[in-house]
């Protein structure tokens, strides 16, 4: 199902025609998004749990009637609202459906104001319960120990709705993001939020580790195996056994090692060198690459049956430049952290510092940008940004959209950084951006910013 951009989406469903269209045109005038159906058949498939929009069923329907309709509907998402079409002589069905979990009914002949208001309630009911699991989510991820992923903008709220989906299956995981973007952090995180929290999670950088060694340091050997094997060794992948193994910069690894690896991904079992026993493994992997694999395989440095068989589940991490908006929240996050490391005072950064960080290319990503509110907790205002005088030629997005566009996506941008810099407080935003009150009321809401976002 899919709705016009900016429009809420309506599922309406009557077998009676004249009623369909009636109550069809009364909605799309009304602005709303609107899906037509004669029957029930390919609802359920079409609809997630997070889909926006509210569902008008008529109840008595050939093949699936508006009930059993309900009941599907509220098996993949009870907080969905349903609201029931009834016929004369209905209402004491429709009663008893409310009390099984529909949002309200209305009997035909109706209004179409009583329509409307109806479809209206619905539909802030289903905004204001997707925002409050979405702000579920965000405070779970924030206050949970260990590893965060920490950001507002669409795409860390994609990725972090992505790793609650995934995080607790067994399937292995392909990860693929730039230098400094975080992929260590991520294979931690999924580790900690799945049912193997309690194992060992072990890391190991293929790129770090001589070839000669790695064969070694991730299957173990035994005592004589080769030369200096003089005792025993645990390997990596045993070290690992009910836990997660994370496999970093796998394009690094040997092609003749990856013929190994792919049968360990398969059989879940591996042999120490020098050993005949076979032990069996119950784990999962994580690879993380900085390169395009497929490209790799291509030129021969990758064998390309083992990346379809990491590629089960594949997590992009979106460079800092695509998520700009996350700058603010992770310097200030950066910079309390280093405040408490070096036991320094955390100095508000000036908005015309704050507005040169947003504008940087970041090729560090999140690691270059940790690495700059450290030394600004250590220097202070002496610290110097590398970028400051350095003329502007990074490729901001939306350099394609005309003037306007470009202006306003700045203004929200502006907006964003003081709310964050002022933890929400509008009265100290108000001052440092020069705007009165109802402006900035104005163009927060057109914007979609929320002062309690940033407290």
């Amino acid at each position: 199902m899919t709705e016009d951009q900016g429009a809420s989406p309506v599922l309406l469903i009557d077998d009676e025609k004249h009623i369909r269209l009636a109550a069809g045109q009364t909605l799309e005038l009304a602005g709303y998004a609107v899906t037509l159906m004669e029957n029930a058949e390919g609802v359920i498939p079409a609809m997630d749990e997070n889909w926006p929009g509210v569902v008008i069923t008529d109840i008595n329907m050939p093949g699936m009637d508006g009930l059993e309709l309900m009941q599907s509907i509220h098996a993949k998402d009870p907080d969905l609202p349903v609201i029931l079409i009834t016929g004369h002589g209905d209402i004491s069905m429709a009663v008893n459906a409310i009390r099984q979990g529909a949002y309200d009914f209305i009997e035909k002949p109706f209004a179409s104001e009583f329509l409307l208001d109806v479809v209206r309630r619905a539909l802030d009911k289903r905004r204001l319960t997707l925002e409050n699991r979405q702000l579920r989510i965000e405070l779970e991820a924030q206050s949970a120990p260990g590893p965060k992923i920490i950001g507002k903008s669409q795409q860390i709220q994609q990725l972090r709705r992505l790793l609650a989906a995934i995080a607790d299956t067994a399937a292995d995981i392909l990860v693929m993001a730039e230098t400094g973007c975080g992929k260590d952090l991520l294979a931690r995180f999924i580790h900690e939020h799945s049912q193997r929290r309690d194992k060992n999670f072990v890391a190991i950088n293929c790129g770090a580790v001589p070839e000669a060694l790695i064969e070694s340091e991730l299957f173990g050997h035994e005592a004589g195996a080769f030369t200096d094997a003089r005792s025993k060794r645990i390997g990596k992948f045993e070290y690992a056994n009910g836990g997660t193994l994370f496999l970093d910069e796998i394009e690094s690894m040997p092609v003749a090692l990856q013929i190994r690896l792919l049968r360990v991904l398969e059989e879940r079992s591996i042999e120490r060198l020098g050993s005949n026993q076979t032990i069996d493994l119950n784990l999962r992997v994580i690879a993380a690459t900085k390169v395009d694999l497929l490209d790799l395989c291509e030129r021969g440095g990758f064998r390309e049956d083992l990346y379809y068989r990491l590629n089960v589940l594949r997590v992009d991490i979106p460079p800092l430049r695509e998520r700009r908006e996350d700058i603010p929240l992770l310097f200030q996050h950066f910079a309390l952290v280093a405040s408490n490391q070096y036991g320094r005072e955390v100095m508000p950064l000036p908005a015309e510092r704050m507005h040169s960080l947003m504008l940087h290319d970041w090729p560090g990503n999140v690691r270059e940008l940790r690495n700059l509110a450290e030394r600004y907790i250590l220097l202070g205002e002496s610290c110097t940004f590398d970028f400051d005088n350095r003329p502007i030629t990074v490729d901001l997005p939306g350099l394609g959209m005309t003037l306007p566009e470009q202006v306003e996506r700045f203004e929200k941008m502006l907006i964003h950084t003081e709310l964050g810099r002022h933890g929400g407080s509008i009265k100290d935003t108000l001052e440092s951006l020069g705007l009165p009150r109802k402006t900035l009321y104005d163009k927060m809401r057109k914007y979609g910013l929320d002062k309690s976002h940033y407290k």
